[in-house]
């Protein structure tokens, strides 16, 4: 009787342990199941997000979240259809963001080149008040005067500059300042100021006294 008994522990013990680890084996299979389901769902509204331009990530951030799910290989049709879509709207940004860097560049380059006459109108200057003789300098004066919308812009040297307060000379023109220099044999005066056209020609020169 007692051994039958025993007989009858051990095997509702055995059934106990069986049953325990099926119920265990089942359970994180569910969590794995859920897990995976998860990692589907998240990579779904970061894929529509960067579609439709709906997260805060950077190009690169984004560039590297669709590999990421990519190399996941999550054999999910509406995922690859996603992951293709993400791909072409990234290539686009790049594109835009490209083509908005090369407008910059260019915009960079148009304002060095305007910056470049201050120098060589200043270069003028000082050939002009060097040239040896009158016929020179009057050739000069005419290759500087091509630098200007007209001969008569007006030309205006600050001779008191404090803060706010300036104060300046009489007013003169482009043509009238370039043969006063010749007249001098001396420059006495720095750019600074110059107001250009659409066409890149000097509207308005500002010089001051050094």
């Amino acid at each position: 009787m007692k051994l039958h008994i025993k007989n009858l522990v051990m095997i509702a013990m055995i059934a106990l342990v069986t049953i325990g680890g099926t119920t265990s084996c089942g359970s994180k299979k569910k969590m794995a199941k859920k897990e995976y389901e998860a990692k589907i769902e998240q990579a779904k509204k970061d894929l529509n997000a960067i579609i439709n331009d709906e997260t805060l990530w950077t190009l690169e951030e984004q560039k590297a979240r669709v590999d990421e799910i990519e190399k996941a290989d999550f054999q999910n049709p509406e995922i690859d259809e996603l992951i293709v879509k993400a791909k072409e709207k990234l290539n686009r940004k790049a594109a835009e963001e490209a083509r908005l860097a090369e407008e910059e560049r260019l915009r960079q380059l148009e304002e060095q080149n305007k910056m470049k006459p201050v120098a060589s109108l200043q270069d003028y200057f000082a050939i002009i008040a060097a040239a040896p003789d009158a016929e020179t300098a009057n050739e000069k004066i005419a290759e500087a005067l091509k630098m200007f919308a007209s001969p008569d812009v007006p030309v205006l040297i600050i001779i008191y500059h404090v803060g706010d307060i300036i104060d300046y000379d009489a007013p003169t023109t482009a043509e009238r300042y370039l043969n006063y220099i010749k007249d001098q044999k001396k420059v006495s005066v720095g750019i600074y100021n110059i107001k250009y056209d659409n066409n890149n020609k000097i509207t308005e020169l500002e010089l001051i006294k050094k």
